[in-house]
């Protein structure tokens, strides 16, 4: 059953109070970026105290450096303005429950929807599949404070990223909504000047 329906119907609720949302600029007001997981359980507006047009939220699986979240997160400094960025990662990721060869290996057998119980994932779909899972490098995690590491200096070592720009690794508690600070996991310099 599509959700359609009621996502049009929230749109149309939504529209009723936009106001002067129009009117927000098209830099982020807040001048920051966060990149992290697109887990449903993560609201980076409640978490960070966000309202629309205060800081770019890039999400993707995982929550990591991958090109095109750098992608991001450099048009959101040289053509936008932001100073700071956030990694944060999450505990309990389902990037954790699955290697690289495991996804390639469920993709090649079938597109469908795979399962999973206590002994792994299975894959039920009869096919067709692709080979073409292997040749993607899925990001997945093996250490949660880890990734988060890994993610902050491939960021920061990147040559398109200033050096001037602080970036700050967390973990987001799925259990408690808390933000932990990685320790190893920040490039703590002064923020760029306006």
């Amino acid at each position: 059953m599509s959700v359609l329906d009621e996502v049009l119907q929230a749109n149309a609720e939504y529209q009723q109070d936009f106001s002067d949302k129009g009117e927000l600029a098209l830099p982020p007001a807040r001048h920051f970026a966060i990149l992290t997981c697109m887990d449903a359980r993560l609201d980076p507006a409640k978490y960070a105290g966000l309202s629309e047009g205060d800081a770019h939220v890039i999400r993707n699986a995982g929550g990591r450096a991958s090109d095109d979240a750098i992608r991001s997160l450099v048009i959101s400094y040289k053509l936008l303005g932001t100073r700071e960025w956030f990694v944060i990662h999450h505990t309990d990721c389902g990037m954790e429950l699955f290697t690289d060869d495991v996804i390639a290996g469920l993709l090649e057998h079938s597109l469908e929807t795979a399962t999973v119980d206590a002994t792994g994932r299975h894959d039920v779909g009869q096919g067709p599949g692709s080979p073409e899972g292997r040749y993607i490098k899925w990001h997945t995690i093996s250490d949660s404070a880890g990734s988060v590491v890994e993610d902050v200096r491939r960021i920061a070592s990147h040559p398109l990223v200033p050096t001037t720009i602080p970036i700050y690794g967390f973990l987001y508690d799925v259990r408690t909504g808390r933000l932990i600070q990685v320790p190893g996991a920040s490039r703590d310099e002064a923020p760029a000047k306006a």
